[in-house]
């Protein structure tokens, strides 16, 4: 954890196998969506982008990307980009950059970035959005609903907001967000306990979503779920590159 001269706090996290480096930051926002995040919106989502690629370059230490630090921004401009589907990914100066992910959430607006090869998604969700008669048995698996319960104190509240933002984190990184996968097609597996007081879920696919990302059965797909006060943060990460095993 480190704060930068943003006054941004930036935060690591790690992944199975060493997947990464990953971090992930956030900054107060008052309105609904990210892309409308106060009246410098688009400032903002770049202060974040520009303080996580600072930190990530610093982790790497590799010289082709040391020069794109924010001391010599002019000759690498910054810019997001967005696929047809709508995935971000960073343009520095001529040259792709990394894929990152945006979420809101608790009042905040937050981005996470990896400096691999892995797709990346980000989401925070909150155990009051899952309030009254949620329509849990369209969404989970009544065996995933039972390992969140174990996870979150039996609290159904608080586990459905952990199963959600892993869901919704996997479908940032697959760069489909929910219209072309069903939730129920994304199965959520039993924890293992990873540092910071979170946890790491392997996630698989099936059905349609398989149909329609056959690629990602054979990448290994993990989560980071971390819980902050009343939410849930989950950072998906998908490698580009097949695996026969973990």
């Amino acid at each position: 954890m480190a704060k930068d001269c943003r006054g941004l706090t930036v935060r690591a996290v790690s992944f199975a196998r060493g997947r990464g480096p990953v971090f992930y930051a956030s900054m107060p926002c008052a309105t609904e969506t990210l892309k409308g995040c106060g009246t410098n919106g688009a400032e903002d989502k770049h202060r974040l982008v520009s303080s996580l690629w600072d930190h990530l370059v610093a982790a790497m230490d590799s010289p082709l990307w040391r020069g794109c630090q924010s001391s010599n921004r002019a000759a690498f401009p910054i810019q997001i980009i967005r696929n047809l589907f709508g995935r971000p990914h960073l343009l520095l100066g001529e040259y792709r950059g990394p894929a990152i992910s945006f979420s809101h959430g608790g009042g905040r607006a937050w981005a996470a970035l990896c400096g691999d090869e892995s797709d990346i998604g980000i989401d925070v969700a909150g155990a009051d959005e899952f309030q009254g008669e949620y329509p849990f048995h369209r969404v989970f698996h009544p065996q995933e609903l039972q390992h969140a319960l174990r996870v979150a104190g039996r609290d159904v509240e608080k586990a459905s907001a952990l199963l959600w933002s892993i869901k919704e984190a996997v479908v940032k990184a697959l760069g489909c967000a929910f219209h072309l996968v069903d939730p129920r097609q994304i199965t959520v597996y039993p924890s293992v306990v990873g540092g910071d007081g979170g946890y790491i879920f392997p996630v698989g696919l099936s059905g349609k979503a398989l149909v329609r990302f056959p690629l990602a059965a054979g990448r290994s797909l993990w989560v980071r779920s971390l819980p902050q006060r009343k939410m849930w943060l989950s950072i998906a990460l998908l490698s580009r590159r097949p695996t026969g095993r973990e």
